[in-house]
């Protein structure tokens, strides 16, 4: 007797690409300038999307407010940067949470120092402005704070990560005790093994906070050099420089292709590694930086076009 065997036969899920899972939440970072090129972020973006508005000296808070609502109100995840260097006094940061969630209900924000040398008020760096205790008492349960692969000379400046991991270790204590969501926002590098080496490094350190990497979208090789030194990005910076000594290659944009392929092939092959999202700077334009990672992602990085 031959017994048939109807059962159904179990078909492996899909194979989804490791590029593919890094890239499913990715987030993008505006200025009002820049944001005011996009007439509608629903035609470049995935629903949901988080995108930083970038606060940089000068820029008024009626500008960041505008272009925070504009955002919000078409379907996007709103997170500004309350640069802590360039905010006169605590009431004044009271009165931009307040503007803020009036116009977009914001409850997430980057906290950094911001890009000045000294303090023009009351603060002098992100962990003062958690101190306020004016994002708890907002209801904010979402708080990034900027990370530095190849270490930050204005903190630490023999080049260590003595300062830096200091604060890290003071951030991540703090997200614990007020129960809030916090993750590591990196600068922009071209080169992934700082940022494997440093992510392991925190580890070894006991900072477990999730890490989103910095990554410049395509642009112009002359573009991203000057951001690389106006930044401070050291040893990835020799990638460009070795590219550069191609002239056949300065007029094509550079693409990160590369560094993320070898970033999502490590996640994937160390399940522990805190990498977790890609953060995009549009060097070369949220347009640019929003079809490159729709040709290369799946459907989860496609907008969903308005109607």
């Amino acid at each position: 007797m031959v017994l048939l065997n109807f059962r159904k036969p179990v078909r492996p899920e899909r194979y989804q690409h490791p590029l593919d899972t890094l890239l499913e939440n990715y987030s993008i970072e505006v200025m009002p300038r820049t944001a005011d090129k996009i007439r509608d972020f629903r035609n470049v973006l995935p629903r949901g999307t988080r995108v930083y508005i970038a606060h940089i000296e000068g820029t008024t808070i009626e500008d960041m407010v505008a272009t925070a609502g504009r955002i919000a109100a078409q379907g996007l995840t709103v997170m500004p940067h309350f640069p802590a260097r360039i905010i006169p006094t605590v009431k004044v940061l009271e009165e931009w949470i307040d503007r803020y969630q009036s116009a977009a209900n914001i409850t997430e924000a980057l906290l950094i120092a911001g890009g000045v040398s000294k303090p023009r008020g009351d603060f002098e760096d992100s962990m003062q402005l958690m101190q306020s205790g004016l994002f708890q008492r907002a209801g904010f349960r979402r708080l990034h704070v900027a990370g530095h692969p190849e270490g930050n000379r204005d903190i630490d400046l023999k080049g260590s990560y003595r300062a830096t991991n200091s604060a890290l270790k003071f951030k991540q204590d703090f997200a614990k005790i007020n129960n809030i969501s916090m993750a590591i926002v990196t600068q922009f590098a071209f080169d992934a093994q700082p940022i494997i080496d440093w992510s392991t490094f925190l580890q070894s350190e006991g900072i477990s906070l999730p890490i989103h990497v910095g990554v410049a979208g395509p642009a112009k090789l002359q573009t991203l050099i000057k951001f690389a030194i106006a930044c401070g990005v050291g040893n990835s910076l020799n990638v460009l420089q070795k590219r550069a000594r191609d002239v056949s290659k300065l007029l094509t944009p550079l693409q990160p292709t590369d560094l993320l392929n070898d970033l999502a092939r490590y996640r994937s092959q160390h399940p522990a590694s805190k990498i977790e999202n890609i953060h995009f700077f549009p060097l070369g334009g949220i347009a640019a930086a929003s079809e490159w990672v729709a040709s290369h992602a799946g459907a989860a990085a496609h907008p969903v076009c308005a109607v």
